[in-house]
């Protein structure tokens, strides 16, 4: 059986890149090996698929450190106005939350999954599903054919894989499309989880005393050797039983993991600042001037308001301050001391969970080895890639999906035309 474009993977840039070459006209076909396409964008955004963001295409390329700026000239081609555009066409009429992020008004995200594979029924794309794949096969320098586990093979003008990387395994994502690139010719950089819980062998981790407490709007800083900050994020986090979690730690995560490689380290200093909106001094002469209202009243009862209870009880602790003491009692330096400690509690992680529990793959394919403009393979003709097996990785918050959105319309587009310029 001959096909124009083989699309391998099912997931956000497999659909779109089959749709893509699906409208230029040519014969495609979509194989996956799970039983349903789709899985990871169903499970995406809480179950309610976040499909893009709608900040300024600079400020994307911001959120996605890991190469985003390979993604300048892919943006320039289809963008994150087109995503929009793109699905409200399809009828998914779309909404904006916080920091730019979309959501089907349905806040389902199975309708999104319902009208690409409308779409790919209306356009009479091949659907191939519980199809692994063996190998991919290549001829002079080009893309010939893609064999099946069952046997079956399949010519092709040109390939996509957009299989995934290896993190959330249960969607597909197992690393398969990694050793087809390699055959090709192209260089894989290392793996590492991104968007992942950090783990913890404080003390206070270890006994508990603090596991299942959400501080909110915090800010949070990865450390280098020197103790200067490496990135600081303001946002939401949790102490859990094994270290931290919440998105300030998700996104301070790669730099964790980076600064442990490059310094060669075992260990990395986090500092969490508490109340960011103070200054420190500031937050000093507030406290004094709590304690000098009422010098009698319990320190605990005095700073109640400032942060949430079981924190600021392990904040005492630290420095030896009984809870009940009057404020009244406590000298300048200890005052000093808390107020530090409110906006710099310094503690050190030695790792993170592993990359089958991480939201993103960081590493992949080299981007230095594909065109930036169509997505297309420097090492073999007729050979695309698109989606999370690109060493591309944002944060969460449509990030990575709008990246592989944007790759797959590109990869879609390109191969089905190379296919079919081949062929006239």
């Amino acid at each position: 059986m001959n096909y124009d474009c083989i699309v391998i993977g099912g997931g956000p840039s497999g659909l779109m890149a089959a749709i893509a070459a699906g409208e230029k006209g040519g014969r495609v076909m979509l194989v996956d090996k799970g039983d349903k396409l789709g899985r990871k964008l169903a499970i995406s955004g809480g179950g309610r698929c976040n499909v893009t963001n709608r900040l300024p295409v600079e400020e994307i390329i911001k959120h996605i450190p890991g190469n985003g700026r390979f993604l300048y000239s892919a943006f320039s081609e289809f963008n994150n106005e087109d995503i929009i555009a793109f699905f409200e066409k399809l009828g998914i009429e779309l909404k904006e939350e916080d920091h730019g992020r979309m959501f089907p008004v349905t806040d389902k995200a199975q309708s999104v999954v319902d009208a690409l594979l409308k779409r790919l029924d209306d356009l009479k794309v091949e659907i191939k599903v519980n199809s692994p794949i063996r190998d991919v096969h290549y001829e002079n320098g080009r893309v010939k054919a893609v064999e099946l586990a069952s046997g079956e093979m399949f010519e092709a003008g040109s390939v996509v894989i957009a299989v995934g990387g290896k993190s959330v395994p249960h969607t597909g994502s197992t690393g398969d499309g990694y050793a087809w690139a390699e055959k090709a010719g192209h260089t894989i950089t290392e793996l590492f989880p991104t968007e992942v819980p950090l783990l913890s062998d404080e003390a206070f981790i270890k006994s508990k005393v603090l596991q299942g407490l959400s501080l909110r709007g915090v800010g949070l800083s990865v450390l280098n050797p020197k103790g200067k900050p490496l990135i600081t994020h303001q946002m939401d986090m949790i102490f859990t039983h094994f270290g931290v979690s919440g998105p300030a730690v998700l996104r301070c995560s790669q730099f964790v993991i980076k600064a442990m490689k490059k310094w060669n380290l075992s260990r990395v200093t986090m500092s969490l600042d508490a109340l960011p909106d103070f200054k420190q001094e500031q937050l000093f002469q507030e406290i004094s001037k709590l304690i000098k209202a009422e010098p009698k009243k319990a320190v605990k009862n005095v700073l109640k308001g400032l942060l949430p209870e079981r924190y600021l009880l392990f904040l005492l602790e630290q420095l030896d301050i009984d809870p009940g003491t009057p404020g009244g009692q406590l000298s300048q330096e200890k005052i000093r001391s808390f107020a530090a400690n409110c906006k710099s509690f310094q503690f050190t992680v030695n790792g993170s969970q592993p990359l089958e529990k991480a939201f993103v793959t960081g590493g992949g394919v080299s981007v230095k080895e594909i065109e930036p403009r169509t997505m297309a393979s420097k090492k073999m003709d007729g050979l695309y890639f698109c989606g999370e097996i690109l060493d591309i990785h944002g944060y969460t918050g449509g990030y990575n999906i709008t990246s592989a959105l944007v790759t797959g319309r590109l990869a879609g587009t390109n191969a089905a035309d190379y296919a079919l310029n081949q062929k006239s």
